[in-house]
């Protein structure tokens, strides 16, 4: 992206400033309506943590809630 490209502000804040093209401000913005979200801000925070979810259950794969703890017996040993 070019410098001319991004003029866009997102939010100001204490933070700082994120700079996005028009066409990602507009995106941003329908999706913070239609998500009933307060700020843009909270649109950025949400989209972040589905993102971490989806990777975490890439990572776990699709058998993640069928996988149970060990157990004793699952040991195969003798700990007498």
């Amino acid at each position: 992206m070019s410098h001319k490209k991004v003029r866009h502000v997102l939010e100001r804040g204490s933070l700082g400033i994120v700079r996005v093209s028009k066409s990602t401000l507009r995106n941003l913005e329908k999706l913070r309506d239609n998500l009933n979200l307060k700020s843009l801000d909270e649109t950025i925070r949400l989209l972040l943590m589905k993102h971490r979810r989806m990777l975490i259950n890439d990572l776990f794969g699709i058998d993640a809630e069928r996988i149970n703890p060990f157990t004793e017996e699952d040991r195969g040993e003798d700990r007498s």
